[in-house]
């Protein structure tokens, strides 16, 4: 049940500024109660996280190769996770991929059903992504049946295929350990890269009905790691209008120009540089490039970037921390969250103002998270 409680002494961050007012929760909303006041001196109270693309969920699945037995076990894992990070919206992005393993079709039944299995007892509010490789041609009514049956509102389109090795003829790096993720022979993988490659021809066509399909449906649609300014036109005149971690500044000026969100790993900020070379988040932040921060592929990223962006200057925490959640909140079009506002859910994190350390995570006015001394402060301890 969602609590009543009035939080007085922290300092918390409302759509106008800081206040230190007290700040109260009734009912599942941010909103004027008379439940018990709670003090909480030295604490920081922000908007819930709101994470657009996140597969650290993985690891809870399968925390080794082949170690998949209880999927629903393993969500239930990972909402805590999520938790212990302020995340209160959470998008795992899972892959429908002819890469195999993880990646599989078959994986992505199996976890998608394992999802509607566990939501009934999870409180953190848990939505998918589906990350399909474009040049799967004969499974896109699969995916749409799979959209449909699982209330799917998200999808990302990526494109993994090492098309100028396999033009060329050229060897494929980590061939033979990819294909043992995959679960197939390092020819027989090669073989299924060979034929997806030779139709190249029909992807475009495949896709504009694809995603004429999708937009009829409200389905909100990105593309992943464009490359160019080029590429963002290409997706955008199909409808797909959210730019998922470009790879360059080209790529991320012709989707800002055009208005079209600018979606950023909040581990590329904390690194400062992206890890495979290309674009640095941090310095798209601060031309303005970026609509919002997720976590990509570690879940404390989000806050750890808001932080690193402060320390060093770049945005205020207001700004900063509209980034992981009013900004994202605004491209999946969830306007009950993302803000401390009344009337909103009450999705928001208890921060020591000193650590920094998350010490509880209430999602609509459960506790999802609770530790430290605001949880001794809660319980009475």
């Amino acid at each position: 049940m969602p609590i009543d409680l009035t939080f007085t002494g922290a300092r918390w961050l409302a759509p106008e500024g800081l206040r230190d007012d007290p700040l109260s929760v009734c009912g599942g909303l941010v909103a004027e109660g008379d439940g018990r006041a709670v003090e909480l001196p030295g604490k920081l109270i922000l908007p819930g996280i709101v994470d657009l693309h996140g597969d650290g969920f993985e690891r809870h699945l399968a925390p080794r190769r082949g170690a998949m037995t209880n999927l629903a076990a393993g969500l239930v894992s990972a909402e805590a996770e999520l938790a212990a990070n302020g995340i209160t919206t959470a998008v795992l992005a899972q892959f429908y991929s002819w890469e195999g393993g993880l990646r599989s079709p078959e994986f992505a039944t199996r976890m998608l059903e394992a999802l509607a299995r566990a939501r009934p007892a999870l409180d953190t509010d848990l939505r998918v992504q589906l990350r399909l490789e474009t040049h799967m041609l004969d499974d896109f009514p699969a995916v749409l049946a799979l959209l449909a049956r699982h209330d799917i509102r998200y999808v990302a389109f990526n494109d993994h295929l090492p098309h100028a090795r396999l033009a060329a003829g050229r060897s494929i790096p980590r061939l033979t350990g990819t294909a043992l993720k995959s679960g197939r022979s390092p020819e027989a993988h090669l073989a299924l890269m060979q034929a997806l490659h030779a139709r190249a021809s029909e992807v475009p066509a495949a896709l504009d009905t694809l995603c004429a399909t999708l937009g009829q449906r409200g389905i909100r649609c990105a593309s992943h790691d464009d490359a160019t300014a080029e590429d963002r036109s290409t997706w955008a005149a199909r409808g797909a209008l959210i730019s998922e971690f470009p790879e360059t500044r080209e790529a991320a000026l012709a989707a800002h120009a055009e208005g079209q969100p600018v979606i950023l790993g909040a581990p590329n900020v904390v690194r400062g540089a992206s890890h495979k070379g290309k674009v640095s988040a941090r310095a798209l932040v601060e031309e303005g490039l970026c609509r919002a921060l997720a976590s990509d592929y570690h879940y404390p990223a989000p806050r750890n970037a808001v932080w690193e962006l402060v320390d060093l200057g770049v945005l205020d925490l207001p700004a900063a921390w509209a980034l992981v959640s009013a900004g994202p909140a605004g491209v999946l079009g969830l306007e009950d969250r993302g803000r401390l506002a009344p009337g909103n859910r009450a999705d928001l994190l208890v921060l020591d103002a000193e650590t920094r350390r998350v010490e509880a995570t209430l999602c609509g006015g459960v506790f999802t998270y609770l530790s430290g001394d605001t949880a001794r402060r809660l319980t009475g301890a």
